[in-house]
C-alpha cells in the first residue's frame, strides 16, 4: 500500500492550497475593477479645455474709436432732426404764403411755384428725419450688432464724407464761412465713422462672441 498514490482511497487527503489573506481575491475568481470615487462636491474637477487664442484676444469693452463713432452718430442724428423740423416749418410757412397770395392776387404762377417749393422742402425734411432715425438705430446697435451694422455704418460714413466734400466745394465757390465750417465738420464726422469700422479693433468688436 502506498500513500503516494493519489487514487488510493486509504491514503491521506490531498493538500489544499493556502488560504488567501482577508480582503484579497480568491484563487480562480475574476478580479473586480477598482472603484472610482464620485466626482462630487469636495473633489477637484477636471480642468476644462483652454480657449482659442483668437477668442482670448476679443475685446470685452468697446474700443475708444468705436465709442467716438457712436457719439458722433448721435450728434449727427440730433443735427438731422433739427434740420428736418426747421424744414417742415419752412415748408408750412411757404405753403401758407402761397395760399395767402393766391387769395389776394388770384391763381397765378407765383403761387404754383410756392406750392412746388413747399413740397420739395417737405420731402427733404422727411429724408433728414429718416436719416436721423438711421443714425440713432446704428448708434444703439453698436452694443449687440453684428457685421451688418458695421458695414452699414461704414457705408454711411463714406457717403457722409462725400456729401460733406461736395458741400465743402460749394462753400468754397460761394465764399460762405459758416457753410465751410459745417462742411468740414461733416467730412470729419463721416471719416471718423468709416475709419472706426475699417480699423481692426472695429472688426474685432463686431466679431466678438455673444452669449
Amino acid at each position: 500500500m502506498s500513500f503516494g498514490d493519489p487514487n488510493n482511497p486509504y491514503g491521506p487527503p490531498p493538500q489544499q492550497p493556502p488560504a488567501a489573506p482577508p480582503g484579497a481575491p480568491g484563487y480562480g475568481y475574476p478580479q473586480a475593477p477598482p472603484t472610482v470615487p464620485p466626482q462630487g462636491y469636495g473633489y477637484p474637477q477636471q480642468p476644462g479645455y483652454p480657449g482659442y487664442p483668437a477668442g482670448n484676444m476679443m475685446p470685452q469693452t468697446m474700443p475708444g474709436l468705436m465709442m467716438t463713432a457712436r457719439v458722433l452718430l448721435f450728434i449727427v442724428a440730433g443735427v438731422q432732426v433739427l434740420i428736418g423740423i426747421f424744414a417742415i416749418f419752412g415748408a408750412a410757412t411757404i405753403n401758407d404764403a402761397s395760399n395767402a397770395g393766391e387769395d389776394s392776387f388770384g391763381d397765378n404762377g407765383l403761387s404754383d411755384i410756392g406750392h412746388a417749393s413747399a413740397g420739395i422742402i417737405f420731402v427733404f425734411a422727411l429724408i433728414f428725419l429718416g436719416l436721423a432715425a438711421l443714425s440713432i438705430t446704428l448708434g444703439v446697435k453698436f452694443t449687440r450688432g453684428g457685421q451688418g451694422i458695421r458695414i452699414t455704418t461704414m457705408v454711411y460714413g463714406i457717403l457722409g464724407s462725400l456729401f460733406g466734400l461736395l458741400a465743402l466745394i460749394n462753400a468754397a465757390d460761394v465764399g460762405s464761412s459758416a457753410s465751410l465750417v459745417f462742411a468740414l465738420l461733416w467730412v470729419g464726422f463721416g471719416g471718423v465713422m468709416a475709419a472706426a469700422m475699417i480699423a481692426p479693433s472695429g472688426a474685432a468688436w463686431f466679431n466678438r462672441p455673444r452669449y
